[in-house]
């Protein structure tokens, strides 16, 4: 049976999860992947900026991969993969430096035709600070028909999903893992409502489990979904941060939640007020910089 440019895509993503700009070598020499098969490892191994004995493997999985059912399996999951040729793919996405081939999408597909996107997050350690200022600025923003995009971690990105849904909005969740890993376990329930109910994205197949070099990956994906991101408390160094740093380099607007000058939670807010971000302590400031009526 003859395969589509699709069905190829997928067997090698299967065996080969990266984000596009590593492929880039691969699809200049092969842009319809018919071909790589027959060349020596020498050149897919250069193809792919990789040592020999590492093309080997891959090829040798990928002959694998192809005889297997993804499709099928896919379907069976309610697992919709989203390359970057399709049309759902969001355009936003293309503009990273490396922005992922293939999502893998769970729930509501349409969400991503959603112009109106804003990510929230902040520590996994949050306190009730954070709590009670999700539920002051994220009321008017979800009235203004935004979606709310989070990680699904722990803490600030829970509640921000949480409030999202409490709402009665909608939820975007970009995880660091494949949907047969979810994680953390503490919001499994979380996760099954937003597959469900809201749309959960991942850039990783579904046997892929959470690693800890994935989430500085998955906030590039936050980031570029997002058209500005409200931090709320947050450590000077952590992950929070790198999504900022993410944010900055594509000029995306960052709002910062001010706190307390006695907690290391407004260590990373404030930092981000004195170098430029945007102090906020309710939603429809966020509104107006993004000018919305």
């Amino acid at each position: 049976m003859t395969m589509s440019f699709e069905e190829r895509l997928l067997a090698f993503h299967y065996v080969h999860p990266r984000p596009l700009n590593k492929w880039k070598g691969l699809l200049e020499h092969d842009p319809e992947l018919k071909l790589f098969q027959d060349w020596s490892l020498r050149k897919l191994a250069f193809c792919l900026n990789t040592q020999e004995s590492q093309a080997a493997r891959i090829l040798q999985a990928y002959r694998r991969a192809i005889t297997m059912p993804l499709t099928a399996s896919y379907e069976k999951h309610f697992i919709k993969p989203i390359s970057y040729l399709h049309p759902a793919y969001p355009k936003s996405l293309t503009e990273l430096i490396d922005p992922p081939i293939i999502l893998y999408a769970k729930g509501k597909i349409g969400l991503l035709e959603t112009k109106r996107r804003i990510a929230v997050i902040g520590s996994r350690k949050a306190s009730s600070y954070s709590m009670k200022a999700i539920e002051t600025i994220l009321p008017p923003l979800v009235e203004g028909g935004f979606a709310i995009v989070s990680g699904l971690a722990k803490g600030a990105d829970a509640m921000a999903h949480q409030q999202a849904i409490d709402l009665g909005g909608q939820t975007i969740a970009v995880i660091g893992s494949g949907f047969l890993h979810p994680y953390p376990a503490v919001n499994n329930a979380l996760f099954k409502e937003i597959t469900e109910s809201h749309l959960c994205l991942t850039e990783y197949p579904p046997y892929v489990k959470p690693e800890k070099w994935h989430f500085p990956m998955r906030n590039r994906i936050i980031s570029g979904l997002s058209e500005g991101i409200i931090v709320t408390e947050a450590e000077n160094r952590s992950g929070t941060m790198s999504t900022i740093e993410h944010a900055l380099d594509h000029g995306k607007e960052i709002f910062a939640v001010p706190g307390s000058i006695f907690s290391p939670l407004s260590g990373g807010p404030h930092k981000l007020i004195e170098e430029g971000a945007k102090p906020v302590w309710n939603g429809f400031q966020v509104l107006a910089e993004l000018r919305v009526n």
